[in-house]
């Protein structure tokens, strides 16, 4: 019977496994088998993955994969990327290497500012509080003496202090707005220790303190990139037409949220994975990124579309608030792999590397879509994932396939295909 239990923090790796098999699964054996059967063989670095958070009992894998053939910038890059849906990486990979002979991606960090609040209530004088916050600014700025010392050594540190009147959204409601630059650290840490240290100092009987905390939403930490070059140069059978349907996609998820919500979607898939195999927080680049797709008060696409003089051109504006020290970069032996790969590139240059990404995966989907359709390439991968679901032999594999090569794949008709094929 399930039930609820005290310390379980406590128990060991094994006992919260075998609390788990005994009250949540008919076959315990079985269940066990699974979970330990992802442990590392090497005790020491199970036990460095079983640090990273509470309560762990086992990994869960996903597939780390490589994209070649990007030039960024004139530079040729092998992008990692972890990612578990089909046709991500392979859709990364033939559109970099398209790029490749039509000059490539080219990127630029346009800003690197990160900001954080103390929130904070007051009832009183306005203008009091103006004056006691002019008046103690420069103490503000002294209390993290401490904490910015070794950041302000990088060239980092805390560039502005505002005091910020929000009464007309909520009542009595204020904000010390503070901004940062982290170089190559995502420094939320930093950040958000900064801004503690702040709250404490300039807290008093009439400033009630809410909170203190950093924010994800970074609209000047921006990266772009594009891609551009003569109509005829897009290749197939007639490039005008496709230029001008393609021009099409973009301009409608640019005005239907609907539409921009599934195509930024499809930027994502690049850029997550990419933040994940360098250590990064994918939840806040996520969560960042689509606050900035709604900055106009309507969602709308982070890509762009232009075609002016015979010339396409697809560019990408987006905020990426990265770092390729401290956190999981330094631990994760995997990401300090994918940075090795990635030349240990500083944090902008990530920024523009991770751009890129993202926007030769938007650029496949949208070929995909205005040309075969978005599944023709996505379910020849699915297909993959149902043979090897069904456990098909390779001679059953290969006659399978062939079989469906210019047949629509779908779940019922490869098992039916699976199910004849072996009677």
């Amino acid at each position: 019977m399930r039930k609820i239990i005290s310390g379980f923090s406590k128990l060991s790796k094994n006992e919260k496994i075998n609390w788990l098999a005994e009250n949540y699964f008919q076959n315990q054996s079985e269940t066990v088998k699974i979970i330990t059967q992802y442990w590392n063989t090497d005790a020491a670095l199970q036990q460095l993955h079983d640090d990273f958070i509470e309560n762990t009992i086992s990994n869960f894998y996903i597939p780390y994969g490589i994209a070649p053939n990007f030039i960024i910038n004139g530079e040729p890059y092998v992008i990692p990327m972890v990612v578990e849906e089909s046709s991500v990486v392979a859709a990364a990979s033939l559109v970099a290497k398209f790029w490749s002979t039509r000059d490539g991606f080219k990127t630029k960090v346009i800003g690197t500012t990160k900001i954080g609040h103390v929130h904070f209530m007051y009832a009183n004088d306005v203008t009091e509080l103006e004056d006691y916050f002019i008046k103690n600014k420069a103490e503000l700025l002294q209390s993290t003496a401490s904490i910015t010392k070794n950041m302000e050594k990088r060239g980092g540190g805390i560039l502005d202090i505002q005091l910020v009147d929000k009464t007309d959204t909520l009542p009595n409601y204020f904000q010390l707005e503070v901004t940062f630059e982290t170089k190559d650290s995502m420094g939320a840490n930093f950040i958000n220790s900064c801004l503690e240290a702040i709250a404490k100092r300039f807290e008093k009987e009439d400033i009630e303190i809410v909170m203190s905390i950093l924010s994800n939403y970074v609209p000047e930490c921006l990266v772009s990139a594009e891609v551009s070059c003569k109509i005829e140069e897009l290749g197939g059978e007639d490039p005008h037409k496709f230029a001008e349907k393609f021009y099409q996609a973009v301009k409608i998820a640019e005005i239907e949220p609907y539409r921009a919500v599934t195509h930024n979607k499809g930027i994502m898939n690049g850029i997550d994975a990419v933040v994940l195999a360098t250590g990064n927080d994918f939840r806040a680049v996520e969560a960042g990124a689509h606050a900035y797709a709604s900055r106009s008060g309507q969602y709308r696409s982070l890509s762009h579309c232009e075609i002016n003089d015979g010339i396409f051109r697809f560019l990408i504006e987006i905020p990426l608030a990265l770092g390729t020290v401290g956190g999981l970069t330094a631990l994760h032996p995997m990401a300090k792999l994918s940075l090795e790969i990635l030349q240990k590139p500083s944090a902008k240059t990530l920024m523009q590397i991770t751009a890129a990404a993202g926007l030769a995966q938007n650029f496949a989907a949208l070929r995909a879509l205005t040309t075969k359709g978005i599944q023709h390439g996505h379910m020849k991968m699915h297909l993959q994932n149902i043979l090897n679901q069904f456990e098909v032999n390779d001679e059953e594999k290969q006659f399978i396939s062939a079989y469906f090569e210019k047949r629509t794949v779908s779940h019922a008709a490869v098992v039916e295909k699976i199910n004849a094929l072996r009677k």
